[in-house]
């Protein structure tokens, strides 16, 4: 008998990060990351703009070799897990999608398929693609015109870009404009009549992410 196959989890797998974090960058750094996210954890908690129970909005935004991928088209094939998150340089949504990407097999069983979105380039979706070798949509959503009809969206704050810049990453590379503006992330689950089954936002600190094993038990509660 094949053992069963374990379900990642985003508490375990960033109690690793951080220690590579502690590890890779100056504690000033780090320091200055961390009270953005508590400050963002104050300031942000209400975060979610469309709810369960509620219709999603349709959408048509670019993948990563600039193709058009439209919500309520993918819906005619299977449910989506669409995914709000922040960008390729923030390393908690390099962990989260990785995860995701670990629950791949057990979607596509309960008919689900996994749309992530940020307002990053393609050409750096592309990359962010390549890199971690997503087996799934990765759409570009430049002024992050679909994520503000979905989670709160903020302008990024000065200290954290002036800290990334001084690590080598220029926050305004990643993006097709300069307002600086990142949604908060968020994972919802759209049924095939378009009715959204779940909503969730961890708020404001970007360190929490929504479990995998919360996406799955929920879809296991929904009908087929």
């Amino acid at each position: 008998m094949m053992p069963e196959k374990l379900m990642p989890t985003y508490h375990e797998g960033l109690k690793v990060l951080r220690g590579n974090l502690k590890e890779m960058l100056p504690a000033e750094s780090l320091k200055v990351f961390d009270e953005d996210a508590d400050q963002l954890g104050k300031t942000f908690n209400q975060i979610l703009k469309i709810k369960t129970g509620e219709k999603a909005a349709d959408f048509t935004l670019s993948n990563a070799i600039g193709d058009p991928v439209n919500l309520y088209q993918s819906l005619k094939q299977h449910k989506v897990v669409l995914v709000f998150y922040r960008g390729s340089w923030c390393p908690y949504c390099n962990l989260a999608l990785s995860q995701y990407q670990g629950i791949l097999d057990e979607l596509k069983n309960l008919g689900a398929k996994l749309i992530a979105i940020s307002p990053q380039t393609p050409d750096e979706s592309l990359s962010i693609k390549e890199k971690n070798e997503l087996a799934f949509e990765v759409l570009s959503d430049n002024g992050n015109l679909v994520a503000q009809l979905y989670t709160t969206v903020f302008k990024n704050a000065d200290a954290p870009i002036k800290e990334m810049k001084k690590l080598g990453f220029d926050f305004d590379d990643f993006y097709g404009n300069d307002s600086k503006e990142i949604p908060v992330p968020a994972v919802f689950i759209i049924q095939q009549d378009g009715m959204v089954s779940f909503a969730q936002s961890e708020g404001g600190d970007y360190r929490k992410r929504t479990e995998p094993r919360l996406i799955i038990e929920s879809l296991k509660t929904q009908p087929s």
